[in-house]
């Protein structure tokens, strides 16, 4: 039977190629991008899936609450180092507890602005338990003591093919900027195993004591108190549950608590357990150790591919209903002839199962376009996102076809199998089914209405990225470009490049402002207030104003004579002062504030203008101008003529400097507008090619109703024309109903789109608006595309020869 009914939807198929072309072909683009979805999900959801032990494995995360027991913003992945050994030493339930440690060699991250050319990896400093607990494999090398001594390092395959020439480089030496050199002493074997863990070295945690003794880093980063410089996870023994080792975290923040004795805080800290297994794709989290895709993400791309899925299967559903008439007479027979109402419901489910399949083929055709396209979005390259192929994903692929064909052929099969032998051959021709503006009607409203705002949307994505990267933020972007110092001396580079002529000014910075880094400290107005501020800042040297060409309101900038002054004094901005309930600018000058960590001291000697130092998503904030050389990372050189001519002039310095070094530059501006065109340029992307597909499939379902609509009327419209009605009569006469639902999808969609894009742009505080220009020109694109969609078939029919049409009657 099933053969039979298979065989009747291919037939129904050959004989219906225009209409079958139309389902299959709509069905087939939006289900490539359900597939893309699909793919990128299961993707993430392999990471760290190889590992046998991911039941136990555990990642400590830190939580701040508030005072009333509300969370203070999102979780953090690292949490304080001390807790691993904490936790092995005076409570039962973790077989081992491996710290993770930033900073050896660059960030995972390919648009890390703090990277450093230099350095030839990417990685971390890692306990020797790491190779066990992650179950990474050597090729060369004892994993038992790869990572016990210091100055040791264990390289990917791929790590040790881009640096050494020869296939067993264990014992060879690396140089990894100032952190010294270290000794290969394992290679990890390649697999295609995925993780949330990205590197090519992993250097000996015992290390970093070395590292602390001379100072290249701070004993602090390993204290309590530090919760940002790495990571903790944890195994668990086998018959212990995570909610029995976080009892043993809150036992040892109360222990933490009851040793400060006065040293009272706003915020508490409550660290929690995360299985390896949930953390990609999972809850967005401040300091991911790799790439991770966001459950919100998910949920965003989901939501994107469900409501193009279903605009395919009202295009599926319109024209079954539609041809519902040319096929009564088929139904009627067979019921005549003993087929029950199920079994024609099956007949037309089996139809739709297979048009989906057909679908699916074609859809895996679409799939290696877009998956070009998902691939190079500027996000998922930093993300380092891929699309996942194996046998389980093509096996959902399957099922999610059925599924898609059994979704749009269940309406139409209800109505379908419904009809009634006895009237569908006794009068065909009066039948009338959801007519007016019934079931067929209202699904081609709601496809040109999601079709309007698609395209709202993208107009006002692009007016808003276009508002970011033209914006004023208040400071001099123009003619600067940035060197990273990568542990060169900034004075004595500065006096380097002081020496050309075509260099204006230089100045030292810790970071770039609106690149979307952050750093910040607490401050009090005195030492026993209670209310704290939190306080962006900037280290900065003494030429960093008219660098910038930020004007000062009251005091003085950094005197270049005296340094230790200038460590003890800061600079603020408008919002600073009225942070710390200051009168005015000049009433500010010679109050102090304190550092609500160790009460430090700091003289407020100047206010300056409010400007944008965040990015302008947010309001600007309290922030602060320091005086800190060891946070200078980078010179915003500023310049005048030719852009060339600069770039060869600082790269001449540089080499003067640092002849073994390479140098590693940009373009100020640039790397300000990159950040927003990182975001808004691919969510333009996004919904631009969402919205391409759903104005197609739109149109294919309006083409497939209007050529129904027409072909059922050139009877009618041959004797309009015999008795004398003009080609544009006939033209208008059968638009004005499809020009109707274009007009209502227009007076729905307006005010949807509106609501939906307001409730994104009230977050942000520099924002575009949903103006009459947007408004008239999505309308009129949509106009345009509908008119040359069913004009293609009125004037097709209004221009036919009466004759042919009425020969046989």
């Amino acid at each position: 039977m099933i053969r039979n009914y298979i065989q009747v939807a291919l037939r129904s198929l050959r004989r219906h190629k225009f209409f079958s072309f139309i389902n299959i072909f709509g069905l087939a683009i939006s289900m490539s991008v359900c597939l893309g979805i699909m793919m990128l999900v299961a993707d993430q959801m392999m990471a760290d899936r190889y590992n046998t032990k991911r039941d136990r494995i555990y990642r400590v995360v830190t939580r701040y609450l508030n005072a009333d027991g509300s969370t203070s913003g999102n979780d953090y992945a690292t949490s304080p180092q001390p807790i691993a050994q904490s936790l092995l030493d005076d409570y039962t339930g973790v077989s081992k507890a491996v710290r993770i440690r930033r900073k050896f060699g660059n960030n995972w991250m390919e648009l890390d602005p703090g990277r450093d050319v230099n350095i030839p990896l990417s990685g971390f400093f890692v306990d020797a338990d790491a190779l066990d607990v992650f179950e990474y494999e050597l090729e060369h090398g004892d994993p038992k003591t790869a990572l016990r001594d210091p100055y040791s390092v264990v390289l990917t395959k791929k790590a040790a093919r881009k640096l050494f020439k020869v296939s067993n480089p264990v014992g060879e030496v690396i140089k990894v900027g100032k952190l010294g050199e270290y000794k290969v002493t394992g290679i990890i074997k390649e697999s295609n195993h995925k993780s949330h863990i990205v590197f090519e070295g992993l250097a000996s945690y015992s290390t970093i004591k070395s590292l602390e003794a001379d100072s290249t880093f701070e004993s602090s980063d390993s204290g309590w108190d530090n919760f940002t410089s790495g990571w903790v996870y944890l195994l668990l023994e086998e018959g212990h549950s995570p909610q029995e080792i976080e009892s043993h975290l809150n036992d040892i923040v109360k222990k933490r608590e009851a040793k400060n004795g006065d040293k009272k805080s706003e915020r508490t800290t409550k660290y929690y357990l995360q299985n390896i297994s949930s953390i990609t794709p999972g809850a967005f989290i401040n300091n991911p150790i790799g790439p991770f895709m966001p459950m919100i993400f998910v949920y965003f791309f989901g939501g994107l591919a469900l409501i193009i899925m279903i605009t395919s299967c009202f295009n599926y559903t319109n024209l079954s209903i539609a041809r519902a008439l040319t096929r009564a007479k088929e139904i009627g027979v067979r019921k005549v002839n003993g087929a029950h109402r199920y079994q024609i419901f099956v007949q037309f489910i089996s139809e739709a199962v297979v048009i989906a399949l057909f679908a699916l083929g074609l859809a895996l055709l679409f799939l290696q376009v877009v998956k070009p396209f998902m691939l190079n979005l500027r996000f998922a390259q930093a993300l380092k996102w891929d699309l996942e192929e194996n046998v389980y994903v093509y096996i959902v692929f399957l099922l999610f076809s059925i599924c898609i064909g059994l979704f749009a052929g269940f309406f139409p099969a209800v109505i379908l199998s419904k009809f009634q032998p006895a009237k569908v051959l006794k009068n065909i021709g009066g039948m009338k089914l959801l007519s007016k503006m019934g079931l067929r009607k209202s699904l081609l409203v709601v496809q040109f209405s999601l079709s309007l705002i698609f395209i709202i949307s993208v107009l006002i994505l692009y007016n808003q990225l276009q508002l970011f990267v033209r914006a004023d933020h208040g400071f001099d972007m123009a003619n600067k470009i940035s060197i990273q110092l990568n542990n060169t001396s900034y004075t004595t580079l500065k006096a380097q490049l002081a020496t050309y002529s075509n260099i204006e000014n230089i100045s030292a910075a810790s970071h770039i402002p609106a690149t979307g880094i952050t750093y910040g400290d607490d401050f009090k107005k005195g030492t026993s207030d209670k209310d704290v501020v939190m306080v962006d800042y900037f280290s900065v040297d003494e030429q960093y104003l008219d660098n910038m060409n930020i004007a000062l309101l009251a005091g003085t900038n950094f005197d270049p004579q005296a340094v230790e002054k200038n460590k003890r004094s800061v600079i603020l901005n408008e919002e600073a002062v009225k942070s710390f309930h200051l009168n005015s600018p000049h009433d500010a000058i010679g109050e102090f504030i304190y550092l609500n960590s160790d009460s430090s001291k700091f003289e407020i000697i100047g206010v300056v203008k409010n400007y944008n130092h965040q990015m302008m998503v947010s309001k600007v904030q309290a922030m602060a101008l320091r005086y800190n050389p060891d946070e200078f990372y980078t010179l915003q050189v500023k310049y005048t003529g030719s852009h060339e001519d600069a770039v060869k002039n600082i790269e001449s310095a540089w080499a003067k400097i640092n002849p073994s070094l390479k140098i590693d530059y940009k373009n100020f501006d640039e790397e300000i507008r990159s950040f927003y065109k990182t975001i808004f340029s691919d969510f333009v992307n996004i919904i631009g090619v969402i919205a391409f597909m759903a104005i197609v499939i739109s149109c294919l379902g309006l083409l497939g109703m209007a050529t129904y609509a027409t072909e059922t009327r050139l009877k009618e419209i041959s004797i309009r024309k015999v008795l004398g009605s003009s080609d544009g009569a006939l033209v208008l006469l059968l638009s004005k109903g499809f020009a109707s639902l274009l007009a209502i999808a227009i007076v729905l969609a307006v005010p949807a789109a509106w609501f939906i894009n307001n409730l994104w742009l009230q977050l942000i505080a520099y924002r575009t608006e949903l103006s009459i220009g947007v408004i008239g020109t999505s309308v009129l694109i949509l106009i345009l595309l509908g008119g040359i969609t069913i004009g293609s078939q009125t004037i097709r029919a209004a221009f036919a020869n009466p004759v042919d049409n009425l020969k046989n009657d």
